[in-house]
């Protein structure tokens, strides 16, 4: 038997396993596949798109009187959308796994990388950054949630050392992971750019000696503690509207201790709340329900 606008093929009249009735009655949140590597385009403000690889995890609810879920299903919902994988489609692949599955809750994860080519802060040396991406939804009945996940590595130069010390302070690398949820669709560029912004320094991929000065100089210029970072990256993202919710870890991979130094913060707009200043340069609303 042939599944109508897939064609792949189900066998009949074999038993149905995973619809057998379980008698525990116990609900699984969510039940699913997770790392399927998988070709996706994303849209890229330089080139319009670019191609990159994902890593998806696809999740139903799973009722308590069903004992399993098929598991093939997700891989036939991927195969269905793989021309059109994007943020705005993500609501119709979330109705698309709630129909195929028979569920009433469904969830989808793409974790990508995502490259832009970035020139060097003096000589224009151009390098390609690589920032790890996530595209999230999550479908219950009626309502969709949304978000977008950046990890963005930076330069942070310790306050503290730069004070005490008669020259020199000590500076490391980090990592900055925000996500958010958002009302209109917004360039991953900008978002990456405000967490950059928001360090000592930026990390660049390639740099030539009069860049390394530079970049040296500057994180001396701005020494930042993880609190810092979280706090001013928080102060941009409340500025925005369009960003209803938000979160902002940051971790510092000290180079004079043995243990890495972290900052967490949590942030949800009240209702009716205006940003104090513009939005990041957005266009085509999504609408998101929470």
């Amino acid at each position: 038997m042939t599944k109508e606008g897939t064609g792949l093929t189900r066998d009949a009249g074999m038993a149905d396993v995973q619809n057998q009735f379980d008698s525990r009655r116990i609900k699984i949140d969510q039940v699913g596949v997770k790392k399927i590597h998988y070709p996706i385009n994303v849209k890229d403000r330089a080139n319009g798109s670019q191609r990159t690889v994902a890593s998806v995890n696809m999740y139903v609810e799973l009722p308590h009187h069903h004992k399993g879920t098929h598991m093939s299903r997700f891989i036939e919902v991927l195969s269905v959308h793989r021309h059109s994988i994007a943020t705005s489609t993500i609501p119709s692949i979330l109705l698309d796994m709630k129909s195929r599955l028979q569920a009433e809750a469904a969830h989808l994860e793409l974790t990508f990388p995502f490259f832009i080519a970035k020139a060097a802060p003096v000589t224009g040396a151009l390098g390609l950054m690589e920032y790890s991406c996530t595209l999230a939804g999550s479908q219950t009945g009626e309502e969709t949630d949304l978000s977008v996940s950046v990890c963005v590595p930076i330069t942070t130069l310790c306050p503290c050392s730069r004070e005490i010390s008669d020259y020199g302070a000590h500076n490391q690398r980090g990592e900055v992971t925000v996500k958010v949820r958002y009302k209109q669709f917004f360039w991953m560029e900008d978002l990456i750019s405000l967490v950059e912004s928001s360090g000592s320094s930026e990390v660049y991929s390639l740099l030539k000696r009069a860049d390394e000065k530079m970049v040296t100089e500057r994180a001396y210029d701005n020494p930042r503690f993880v609190e810092d970072v979280v706090r001013e990256v928080a102060v941009k993202l409340m500025a925005d509207e369009n960003f209803t919710w938000f979160s902002v870890a940051a971790e510092n991979f000290e180079s004079i201790h043995n243990h890495s130094a972290y900052a967490f913060l949590e942030f949800e707009r009240p209702e009716g709340q205006q940003a104090e200043h513009g939005p990041l340069n957005g266009k085509s609303a999504i609408k998101v329900v929470k």
